[in-house]
C-alpha cells in the first residue's frame, strides 16, 4: 500500500493560536474580567488545548487549581471558538502548496489532531482546504487520542495507506511520542510556538520550512 503523511493541525499545518486565545478571553470577559491571555506571548499555551488556556488564565486571576471551574468553562470556550474559528488562523507558508505537491507524487495525506473532530472538520471546511487531505482523525474520533498510536494508524487507514508506512509531521512531544509508539518516523517543525524545544526530542528530522518536506520524506523513509 502507498505511504501516508500524517499531519498534526495546530502549530504544524496552521497557526490557530489567535482564535484559540480569543475564545478563552471571551470566557474571561463573560465573568466580568479583562482578557487574561496575550495572542503572542501565550501562543504556546493555546496549542496545548482549551483546558491549558483556561488553567493559565484562572491562575492569573488567583484561582489556580480550581479544576471544576476549568471544566465548567470548557464547553463555553469550544462554543466561542466554533463561532469564530477562522478569524486569525493562517496556514504556515508553503503548507498547502507542499501538500498538493506530495499528493501529485502519489502520497496519501491525513490530518491527525487532538482538536475535537467536528472543530477540525469545521476549520478545514471554512478555510476551504478539507479536500486537500484524504482523511481526518480528531481527539474524539476514537476512544483514544494522541499520543496513543491508534489515531495515527486509523488516519493512515482512512486515507487509503498502510499504517506501517506512515510518517508523522508534528510540533510537540505528543506528536513525537505518537510516532514512536506507532513505530514510524517523526518529523517536527521548528517554526511553531514551541519550535525551540523540538531539537531536544531528537526526531528523525526537523522541518524548518514546508519547501524542505519532500526531500526530508525521501530521506527518512529510505
Amino acid at each position: 500500500m502507498v505511504q501516508t503523511v500524517i499531519f498534526d493541525l495546530d502549530g504544524t499545518l496552521a497557526d490557530t493560536s489567535g482564535d484559540l486565545i480569543a475564545a478563552a478571553n471571551a470566557c474571561f470577559r463573560s465573568m466580568g474580567e479583562v482578557d487574561q491571555l496575550h495572542p503572542e506571548r501565550d501562543a504556546r499555551a493555546a496549542l496545548r488545548g482549551g483546558r491549558a488556556m483556561l488553567t493559565l488564565g484562572f491562575e492569573r486571576l488567583g484561582r489556580g487549581g480550581d479544576t471544576a471551574l476549568v471544566d465548567s468553562y470548557y464547553k463555553p470556550l469550544l462554543d466561542h471558538y466554533e463561532t469564530a474559528i477562522d478569524t486569525h488562523t493562517r496556514f504556515y507558508p508553503g503548507a498547502l502548496e507542499t501538500a498538493a505537491l506530495l499528493r501529485a507524487e502519489g502520497w496519501k495525506l491525513a490530518v491527525c489532531t487532538n482538536k475535537p473532530e467536528y472543530l477540525a472538520h469545521l476549520l478545514l471546511t471554512r478555510m476551504g482546504v478539507l479536500d486537500a487531505f484524504d482523511a481526518l482523525v480528531g481527539a474524539d474520533t476514537l476512544p483514544v487520542r494522541k499520543p496513543d498510536p491508534e489515531p495515527l494508524r486509523e488516519a493512515a487507514r482512512r486515507a487509503g495507506g498502510d499504517p506501517a508506512r506512515a510518517v508523522m509531521v508534528g510540533d510537540t512531544l505528543t506528536d513525537h511520542a505518537t510516532a514512536r509508539a506507532a513505530g514510524v518516523p517523526s518529523i517536527l517543525v521548528n517554526f511553531g510556538p514551541g519550535g525551540e524545544d523540538v531539537a531536544a526530542l531528537e526526531p528523525d528530522a526537523i522541518l524548518g520550512s514546508y519547501e524542505e518536506l519532500p526531500a526530508i520524506l525521501r530521506r527518512v523513509v529510505g
